[in-house]
């Protein structure tokens, strides 16, 4: 017992130690580093449905605790506040959703602000400082819209888009590193995700960035003048096939799979990957999205139902305008108008690797007798009442109309 005691007054103290180590760490840091005079704003650029972290790279040693503060536009008055005043908010990354409410999408930790699947509204100017409006640090964040993106898929001879000049400013895209394969053992995807960037010596001197005269397209250094021109070049991503080994052997290959598809047809057990799997039943005719555990926009992510790849070249959305079944930019798969032949098992891989399955049944659901308590049948009321009202004046005014045009033709007795 005595042993035990010791072991766990051990471990705490060992806690303390590392916790302590971290703040004068960080504590040094600070010292290391002055706050400049002149309050400016670092650019940043993100892809929305992308989680970012804003640093507070400098503050006074006597300041404990910072309060972060939001901006659409740099001096409005319409300020958010961004904290707790505690700086101990925590926040459950799973449960966010892309519709989710600001508020409920960042987070402070250790003096930086985290904020959870990024929004375009999100755009704007974020301040660290105190509850007493003493401002720090400042940075210009520029989240750029998934809509509409532009897709080049590099396998089918499809080029990015080409640089675009004028006298006064240039754009282009700025392209991350290309991303792991995501699947292993068989032929896989990569995408490569650009961010559209403009270059001009007209841009406001009060933000900078990490190479002089470029930012972001929708940075607020950039000119409104300029806006009407680069409001028309849109993020970008690039897409290739790829073909990387399994470092477990987990997956079978191709010709392993296709034996296995033999075995089954002869009445024995096929070949099933052991990754987690989660049951859903969904009603025919609704939608449906799922997304993968613990994926980002940023990471490699594939899909497949039972031994069927579905591959990005076929199944991203906008390839095809009619297309039922698609996968977003931001890696979830969604199923429109579900089918009995959409049941299945779904199988999701992240960074290469197979982490999870998604057994879908669908079933019928049989509609249910409807009451005039319902909402659809109060807005059918609504409606139906409107129109019986308007056809009703309609009909009165004409023969309104009719009476006094035959008064006005007949002849005044005399």
């Amino acid at each position: 017992m005595e042993t035990r005691l010791l072991g766990a007054t051990l471990l705490l103290r060992l806690v303390d130690v590392l916790q302590a180590f971290a703040i004068e760490e960080k504590g040094d840091v600070f010292r290391r580093r002055a706050c400049p005079a002149f309050l400016m704003f670092d650019n940043a650029a993100y892809l929305a449905d992308m989680t970012f972290e804003l640093p507070c790279n400098c503050k006074p040693e006597d300041v404990s605790s910072v309060v972060w503060y939001f901006q659409k536009n740099l001096g409005s008055h319409q300020t958010t506040v961004l904290t707790d005043f505690a700086g101990t908010m925590v926040v459950d990354s799973g449960h966010i959703r892309a519709g989710s409410d600001m508020l409920t999408r960042f987070s402070i930790r250790m003096f930086s602000l985290i904020v959870f699947r990024a929004q375009v509204t999100d755009s704007g100017h974020y301040l660290c400082g105190t509850k007493q409006g003493d401002f720090f640090y400042g940075y210009d964040v520029d989240v750029q819209p998934t809509k509409h993106i532009t897709v080049a898929f590099v396998d089918s001879g499809q080029h990015v888009q080409d640089d675009f000049r004028v006298k006064l400013f240039s754009l282009f895209t700025t392209f991350w590193d290309w991303t792991r394969c995501d699947r292993c053992g068989v032929r896989g995807e990569q995408r490569r995700i650009g961010l559209c960037y403009v270059r001009s010596a007209r841009l406001h001197p009060r933000y900078r960035a990490a190479v002089p005269n470029v930012t972001s397209c929708g940075s607020r250094a950039v000119p409104k003048r300029f806006h009407r021109r680069i409001r028309r070049r849109r993020p970008e991503v690039a897409i290739r096939s790829c073909l990387t080994p399994c470092l477990k052997e987990e997956v079978p290959e191709e010709g392993v799979q296709a034996i296995s598809n033999v075995i089954s047809k002869l009445g024995k057990k096929p070949w099933l990957p052991r990754v987690p799997t989660q049951f859903h039943k969904q009603p025919m005719g609704t939608a449906l999205v799922i997304a993968c555990p613990g994926a980002r926009p940023e990471h490699a992510v594939a899909w497949d139902k039972g031994s069927v790849r579905l591959y990005r070249s076929r199944y991203l959305v906008g390839v095809n305008k009619s297309m039922r079944v698609f996968i977003d930019h931001g890696n979830h798969l969604h199923i429109q108008r579900v089918r009995a032949g959409d049941g299945g098992t779904y199988f999701c891989w992240r960074e290469g690797e197979m982490v999870a399955g998604f057994r879908l049944s669908v079933f019928y659901q049989h509609r249910r007798r409807r009451t005039l308590k319902d909402p659809e049948a109060i807005y059918a009321t609504k409606v139906i009442g409107i129109s019986y009202a308007i056809v009703t004046i309609i009909f009165i005014s004409i023969h309104l109309c009719r009476c006094c045009w035959r008064l006005l033709r007949c002849p005044a007795r005399t």
